[in-house]
């Protein structure tokens, strides 16, 4: 009996980060002395009520990091999300509704949209190469490519946008790449003390950028192997050789013109860079009106 694939649970980010990196955020803007512009001419007692609205067609990512900003500026606003993470949008819709103090709901504001666009543009730019393979069974992944202190919010994007996680970091995989190679003396010599330092349930890739370098690892009982920079024809050649044995990964230059080519040769993961170095930011507003 063939069983249907099991369906994807929605990601999910640990709340400490969120709380963590929103803090930083906030303390970044606010500085020694506060928001100078809403003191300056806000009462402190004025109340608004914020629309937040996005203008281009996309994949929202970030709600919680913009919830919490407005929640972690201070007690006096609600926070209402008309939308999820991981939910198409079309120019127009409103994804948030925000109300209460004027002066903490324009403190927070761009703390909450830089988080939400950016995550967004991620999730968007995913969803493109996600689409563009649709059917070949092949997963798009992320790599170690990201703005350094939000890779968990980045690889969530990911997630969010229907792609999958390489490692987070250097803690939680061994892949082996050209340089350890080099040192190592080569490819079995890399794989067989990997597998000799590993625990049982630490995964071993190695990265190879020839059929030869790929046979040798293969022998050597690599977990998965990591075709860098090969042609498709080279990547199907590998596929047939592999049969099962390992799991293969299509990396290097890979765009969204190559992606569907490169998908279309059986192997089961294609990693980039470009879905979280190159994403260009979902383009959100946030319209206030003043409440009586």
């Amino acid at each position: 009996m063939i069983l249907a694939p099991h369906p994807q649970l929605p990601a999910e980010l640990a709340y400490p980060l969120v709380r963590r990196a929103v803090d930083d955020a906030l303390l970044e803007d606010l500085g020694q002395a506060g928001d100078l512009t809403s003191q300056a001419t806000l009462p402190p007692s004025a109340t608004a009520r914020a629309v937040m609205n996005v203008r281009q067609h996309g994949v929202i990512s970030g709600l919680a990091l913009a919830e919490a900003a407005f929640a972690q500026i201070g007690a006096g606003l609600q926070f209402v999300a008309h939308v999820a993470d991981g939910d198409v949008v079309a120019p127009g819709q409103d994804i948030a509704t925000i109300s209460g103090n004027a002066r903490l709901l324009m403190s927070a504001e761009r703390v909450a949209l830089n988080f939400l666009c950016h995550l967004s543009g991620i999730a968007t730019f995913t969803k493109r190469f996600v689409d563009e393979i649709d059917g070949t069974g092949a997963k798009i992944c992320c790599t170690r490519k990201t703005t350094p202190g939000l890779r968990a919010f980045e690889k969530y994007a990911v997630k969010c946008g229907g792609g999958s996680n390489h490692r987070f970091g250097l803690d939680d995989a061994i892949l082996i790449k050209d340089n350890h190679i080099a040192v190592a003396g080569g490819v079995k010599q890399a794989v067989l003390a990997a597998k000799a330092f590993a625990g049982h349930l630490t995964s071993i890739e190695v990265e190879v950028d020839t059929l030869d370098q790929f046979g040798e690892a293969l022998d050597a009982g690599a977990t998965a192997v990591l075709l860098d920079n090969m042609t498709p024809k080279q990547l199907r050649e590998a596929v047939h050789r592999a049969k099962g044995a390992a799991r293969l990964e299509a990396s290097g230059g890979i765009n969204l013109e190559s992606v569907r080519k490169v998908a279309e040769t059986g192997v089961e993961f294609i990693s980039t860079s470009q879905i979280t170095m190159a994403a260009t930011p979902l383009d959100i507003g946030l319209d206030i009106n003043i409440q009586e």
